[in-house]
């Protein structure tokens, strides 16, 4: 009951006039910020940082900031599923996984069923979260503690798992899809040894690694525009997309459809935002995985599932609540996003820890009110601005093309102020168009890249920590489980393939 009262207060806070006011400016700009490639909820929070002190001026208050930000990455969630759908380029890192599904359903002229369905999964991830957030704070943030390196190398291996099923029947084009992102994700200096790999050419740019987006932005903005140029596609279906209050509504109705999905992304990305360093990019990957595993109809994903786009939008947005978690309950930010809102909290003369339940009611309760507050706030806006996003695919593709391309260019630059990185995104560009033409998934590659910088570190720690022991994964009680889940989703498909063979073999015999 106390819990109750203490979340009833701080809604009555949340939903005063000037911070509700915050939280619809945060929710709209967070918007735009996770639509546009190349930006995301990182950017969006570090750059207008500086701008939550005019507020704590003018409000005399450390909350009103606090769910000015929150709302950005609320915001951002949201918005970066819009470019993914229209576009088929990823707002952000964590809408990755929407452009598997989102993009085909616009090419046939569901942008619209596309664009609720990542809404409303939005919302129902966010409010999940915040309600799981809200009751287990406390002990959630001690079972994250349990995690150690075993365990999320154990996690990481297991999203590796779900993924082997991810290009189809063709395991082995599949795992190799995986073991080319892997080693991508090794390129720049070895972080325990120091030493130099893979820098080809000695160029210095790959000093520092590849960089997610750049991978990214080249393989689903430039990939997919030379795919459709070179298909020749007509832009028919896209250009007859309308919009009315009909429409919308019949979308909404459609979206029970996607119950499955939407669950699985709700408590799958809370459960990974919650751990230390994890964040919602792995939690979206692994919620798309995990949904095509349990679907009925798993060949219909990455061909326009409905299923597909709701679960990673309902994991990411379920974790960014996740990752404020560990944040606030143990000062450790879950997220890169978190980390900045940390750095604020911080200088505002905030203690994140265990005793900021005990000792900062006043700034705690107001900020979880926030959060279901700008949930509502950003459905409403995202079901809104549906025209506007739709607006963009009316125009003929031989307009659209060249604004992808730029968008591509600028995203890639904003993001990194690199030439370097714009022409590295440029050539994985043109090596996805290939991959393509020769039936190479190219979801699996992307996800390596993801978690290779994760799971490598905790994988050589845990064994330098063993003694180079590997029965430190299945000996510890939760890593062991975890990895022997792994271990057996990834050959179950070997097996099912090996048997495939043997019977096409003996077919002809018979």
């Amino acid at each position: 009951m106390d819990i109750l009262t203490a979340l009833m207060d701080g809604l009555w806070v949340a939903l005063q006039p000037a911070n509700l006011g915050l939280a619809v400016l945060g929710v709209v700009i967070g918007l735009f910020v996770g639509a546009m490639p190349g930006l995301g909820s990182v950017n969006g929070v570090a750059i207008l940082l500086p701008f939550t002190f005019v507020i704590q001026e003018m409000t005399g208050s450390y909350t009103a900031p606090m769910i000015f930000l929150a709302a950005i990455y609320y915001g951002a969630m949201y918005g970066g599923a819009i470019s993914s759908i229209t576009l088929g380029i990823p707002g952000a890192s964590t809408a990755v996984a929407t452009t598997f599904d989102g993009r085909p359903m616009a090419l046939t002229g569901q942008a619209d069923k596309a664009l609720v369905a990542a809404a409303v999964a939005s919302f129902a991830g966010g409010t999940i979260s915040t309600v799981l957030f809200t009751m287990f704070a406390p002990p959630l943030a001690s079972v994250a503690l349990q995690f150690g390196d075993p365990e999320i190398f154990a996690l990481m291996l297991l999203a590796f798992a779900t993924f082997v099923g991810l290009g189809g029947d063709d395991i082995p084009k599949t795992i190799f899809s995986i073991c080319f992102g892997l080693v991508l994700a090794t390129v720049g200096f070895d972080i325990i040894s120091g030493e130099p790999r893979l820098i080809f050419f000695d160029m210095v740019g790959f000093s520092d690694g590849i960089q997610f987006l750049v991978l990214a932005i080249g393989v689903y903005g430039i990939g997919e525009m030379i795919w459709t140029i070179n298909a020749s596609r007509s832009d028919d279906k896209m250009a007859e997309v309308t919009i009315t209050a009909k429409r919308v509504m019949a979308a909404i109705r459609s979206f029970a459809g996607a119950w499955r999905g939407t669950a699985i992304g709700s408590f799958l990305g809370f459960f990974v935002g919650i751990l230390p360093a994890a964040g919602a990019t792995p939690g979206s990957l692994m919620a798309y995985g995990v949904t095509k595993m349990a679907s009925k109809d798993p060949k219909s994903f990455g061909k326009g599932n409905i299923d597909g786009v709701a679960a990673p939008e309902a994991a990411n947005n379920s974790a960014s609540t996740g990752s404020m978690l560990p944040m606030m309950t143990l000062g450790i930010p879950g997220s890169p996003t978190t980390a900045v809102l940390l750095a604020g909290m911080v200088i505002w003369g905030l203690q994140p820890g265990p005793l900021l339940f005990s000792e900062q009611p006043d700034f705690v309760w107001p900020l979880i009110g926030s959060f279901y507050v700008s949930n509502v706030v950003a459905l409403l806006v995202n079901l809104a601005f549906i025209p506007v996003f739709l607006w963009m695919l009316r125009m003929p593709f031989t307009i659209l093309a060249p604004i992808i391309f730029v968008l591509s260019l600028v995203g890639t630059y904003a993001a990194y102020q690199d030439m370097f990185d714009v022409w590295l995104m440029v050539l994985f560009g043109a090596g996805a168009f290939f991959l393509r033409l020769l039936d190479y998934p190219l979801a699996p590659a992307v996800l390596a890249i993801v978690l290779g910088p994760i799971a490598e570190p905790k994988l050589r720690q845990s064994l330098l920590f063993s003694d180079g022991d590997i029965s430190i994964f299945f000996t510890r009680p939760i890593a062991g489980p975890i990895t022997i889940t792994a271990l057996i989703l990834i050959l179950l498909p070997l097996i099912k393939l090996i048997r495939d063979k043997l019977r096409a073999r003996r077919a002809p015999a018979g």
